[in-house]
């Protein structure tokens, strides 16, 4: 189900979001009828439309749009865009716009058992991403650098890819925040340069107030004990293999896939 501005419906061929990637998105996980990270998602949308100088939208009438278009899957994946809306020509924000809302819900994918018992193996990309402070965190809706990050590869034997800013810092995952255990502390790279701030991460950094957030090199990152990767859909993922590297699935990621199921969400 697709609904643009609460019915069913397609998206103007002038549209900021469609244009010029004016805009921001949240992928939500409903179980049941629920979506148990919510008010994180709406947390981090609020947050994006500040930076973007965007209206912020009626959150009670996303949810009721979000529960409709959900409704029937017993795990769904519930797609909300924000855009600036439609308007003239031209980069200048134009005043007085009408921002476009779009709902659409699909069944949500499924993930092989094993990727969560045994973990997965993930490449280094060599896309760097570039660094951008205003946009870094967010979600907004130009993802290029992901669409080539994921071209790079077609074995289907890796499931992800690493990817580093320009001066060689670990960033995250494609589509996933990273998350390490070395020497005994649990730490996850800083954002603030580039990088999706995920709500999952901040699920994780909510359980463990003591995960140090620190830029985080590949040599460090070579000598962690444990790997993992987070993300709202697929929840706490073991990274066991990057190359000739291995990691073995530990305790912190264990718990904190015990605390997902908790959730309801895995």
């Amino acid at each position: 189900m697709i609904l643009v501005n609460g019915v069913a419906g397609s998206i103007a061929a002038d549209d900021r979001g469609l244009l010029y990637g004016d805009g921001l998105f949240e992928t939500v996980l409903f179980v049941g009828g629920r979506a148990p990270l919510w008010p994180r998602h709406m947390a981090r949308l609020n947050a994006g439309c500040a930076r973007l100088l965007l209206s912020p939208p009626d959150i009670d009438l996303l949810a009721r749009e979000t529960a409709h278009a959900s409704a029937g899957h017993a795990r769904a994946v519930v797609r909300i865009t924000l855009t600036r809306g439609a308007g003239p020509r031209g980069y200048a924000i134009p005043g007085m716009m009408q921002p476009t809302r779009v709902v659409a819900a699909s069944p949500a994918p499924s993930v092989a058992p094993d990727w969560y018992h045994s973990g997965i193996r993930v490449r280094l990309c060599a896309l760097r991403l570039s660094e951008q402070p205003v946009l870094a965190g967010i979600k907004h809706l130009n993802r290029l650098e992901q669409v080539l990050a994921c071209a790079e590869w077609n074995d289907a034997r890796i499931a992800e890819g690493i990817l580093c800013d320009g001066a060689g810092r670990v960033i995250g995952a494609t589509a996933a925040n990273l998350f390490a255990v070395i020497d005994g502390r649990l730490v996850t790279p800083a954002l603030e340069r580039c990088g999706i701030a995920g709500v999952a991460r901040a699920e994780v950094l909510a359980q463990r107030p003591d995960c140090e957030v620190q830029d985080l090199t590949m040599a460090e990152l070579m000598q962690a004990d444990e790997v993992f990767l987070s993300n709202s859909v697929r929840g706490i993922v073991p990274v066991t293999a990057l190359d000739d590297w291995r990691w073995p699935v530990g305790e912190v990621t264990r718990a904190l896939q015990a605390h997902w199921r908790a959730l309801g969400l895995e």
